[in-house]
């Protein structure tokens, strides 16, 4: 059952997703709303199990893919006028890993960024240590950060032809520095938002210099943030904290300045849940919950 802060509600929990629990057969690292259709993808690890499966906002299991991914951590979907598409940060050691990949919705191989097996800290060629989160915008230019944990502590923005446009971040607890960048998202006011969960706080980048714009400290003395998502009307941030099993509802400061943080509600998870990676349905609402240590997804509506 989940514990409520705050005068009311905001979300709750829906029992019925999926229809069928037994789909999940890993650990749920990471998921992904794809509004537009409908669809929501599940990125998962562990031996012999399909590493993405995909489900509808229903509820009902689809279908499921595995080539060429190894250790999921991070998931995203691309929707263009032309048609949709999946980004995966992989993690893995082996010979796909270090990785950030694009997928069709049926999980065919279409790009490949970094170089598949080598982790590192080149620009050309392109080289990732364990990328932890993608987000691409509708034109088309993405933002990753890199890593969860190994020796690059840096953000990056590529344009659509998957050239460097900035990159900021070493590692440290300095202004514009990470410990564990892990998770990436932008906001309708051209602001880049990065969850700096070794450093337990947010930091704020301008979209399109890469400019540090402000920092929220103040929120995650207990455990850092291990997610960044805003809801559909961009006036909230929805943060997993794995480690004290919580999601954190936070006021979304618009134009203007980032000030500190405000948690205006929060969803006590049960023990050992261990809430990794969210993501929100930008039609609907909804947010979608990647539980590593109950390996499942939870799916949450707003009241």
């Amino acid at each position: 059952f989940s514990h409520w802060k705050g005068e009311q509600q905001m979300y709750k929990l829906d029992i019925g997703w999926p229809k069928a629990p037994e789909h999940f057969t890993g650990q749920t690292f990471c998921v992904a709303v794809d509004s537009l259709h409908g669809l929501v993808y599940v990125g998962q690890r562990g031996d012999n199990v399909p590493k993405v499966l995909v489900f509808s906002e229903e509820g009902y299991f689809l279908h499921s893919w595995n080539d060429t991914v190894e250790m999921p951590h991070g998931i995203f979907v691309w929707n263009t006028e032309t048609g949709s598409s999946v980004w995966i940060t992989d993690v893995g050691t082996g010979k796909y890993g270090h990785t950030v990949k694009q997928y069709s919705p049926l999980g065919k191989l279409m790009q490949v960024l970094g170089t598949p097996g080598n982790a590192g800290s080149s620009l050309i060629p392109l080289q990732f240590d364990q990328p932890a989160d993608i987000f691409v915008e509708e034109t088309g230019e993405i933002y990753v950060v890199d890593g969860d944990g190994g020796m690059n502590n840096r953000l990056l923005k590529l344009s659509d032809d998957y050239k460097e446009l900035w990159l900021t971040g070493t590692n440290g607890s300095g202004i514009g520095q990470f410990k564990i960048p892990h998770s990436v998202t932008v906001d309708a006011f051209g602001r880049v938002w990065v969850a700096d969960r070794g450093n337990k706080r947010i930091q704020v980048f301008d979209k399109v210099t890469g400019e540090w714009l402000g920092s929220w400290n103040g929120c995650f003395s207990e455990d850092g943030p291990y997610s960044v998502r805003f809801t559909a009307d961009y006036k909230y941030l929805i943060v997993a904290q794995l480690n004290i099993n919580r999601l954190a509802i936070l006021a979304a400061p618009p134009v203007g300045s980032i000030g500190d943080c405000a948690i205006v509600h929060s969803v006590q998870l049960a023990d050992e849940t261990k809430p990794h990676l969210v993501d929100v349905d930008m039609r609907s609402g909804a947010v979608y919950v990647a539980e590593i240590g109950a390996q499942q997804v939870q799916k949450y509506v707003p009241l």
